[in-house]
């Protein structure tokens, strides 16, 4: 299951990298997105970690100036960046998810500050995962959309996009029961996100088994539910290989109301790579 897990795996190799070369622009120079990028993420754990939790939110902005700058906003760049950044804080924060949210409200730019979000959410995920004899204070089996439930409106979109994944290991792998949380237990203005991340979770679980994406997906209780599992589906896809092929089989391969809606996110997400 390397493949599953490269994401994690990448994450080490940026961390010796940024160990090893020094700076930020440095360190970026020599990676790519392999596997969602995380070589990048884990560099930037390592120059959060480096500067401390001191020194980390009066530098946070400056850190990666050189990788916002002309010709380069809002580049995969500029988002490995402020998303590295997520991580970094739950590291250096020992893992307090609200006071990590926080940190990411002093960036400066909305879009930052998201991206952010998504950061420390996935890590909170990962942290239990990855680390044996260790449990988020923030996850409860008992309450699987937690902390969602709980976080300032702000933050609940990015939650749900990553909580589902843990949603789904507490209800012994049931996708449809995660469908039915997400349709009874989600904010109205929160059940897309939550729909997308079963979707990510598709994708990550078929590993491009466009036939079992599909499936998963179709577990949707209605059209709203399945559009916005595949425009998850799609996201992911195209995040992982770099390309939108593997996402346009995927919208095809669904009926003509599904398969419009699905090629659009696809050419919407693949414009922002």
């Amino acid at each position: 299951m390397a493949k599953a897990n490269c994401h994690q795996l990448a994450h080490v190799i940026g961390r010796a990298a940024a160990e090893r070369y020094g700076d930020l622009s440095s360190t970026y120079g020599r990676g790519d997105n392999f596997c969602f990028a995380g070589y990048y993420h884990g560099a930037m754990e390592t120059f959060v970690t480096n500067l401390g939790a001191d020194r980390i939110l009066e530098e946070a902005d400056t850190l990666y100036a050189d990788l916002r700058g002309e010709h380069q906003e809002y580049s995969f760049n500029h988002y490995n960046s402020v998303h590295g950044l997520g991580y970094g804080f739950m590291g250096v924060l020992e893992n307090e998810l609200f006071e990590a949210l926080e940190a990411c409200d002093v960036l400066p730019d909305a879009w930052e500050r998201d991206n952010c979000y998504g950061g420390v959410f996935m890590e909170n995920i990962m942290t239990e995962r990855n680390n044996t004899g260790h449990t988020s204070k923030y996850l409860d089996a008992d309450r699987p959309l937690y902390p969602c439930t709980e976080v300032e409106t702000r933050y609940k979109n990015r939650c749900y996009l990553n909580q589902t994944s843990y949603a789904i290991e507490t209800q012994d792998e049931d996708v449809a029961k995660v469908f039915d949380l997400c349709a009874t237990a989600v904010e109205d203005d929160s059940r897309p996100a939550c729909y997308k991340g079963l979707g990510k979770y598709a994708d990550a679980q078929s590993l491009t088994d466009v036939a079992k994406t599909e499936e998963i997906c179709m577990l949707g209780q209605d059209y709203d539910a399945q559009a916005n599992c595949l425009i998850g589906a799609v996201g992911h896809s195209i995040a992982f290989y770099q390309s939108d092929e593997q996402a346009k089989a995927l919208c095809r391969s669904v009926e003509v109301g599904l398969r419009d809606r699905c090629l659009r996110a696809s050419e919407e997400f693949y414009e922002t790579l």
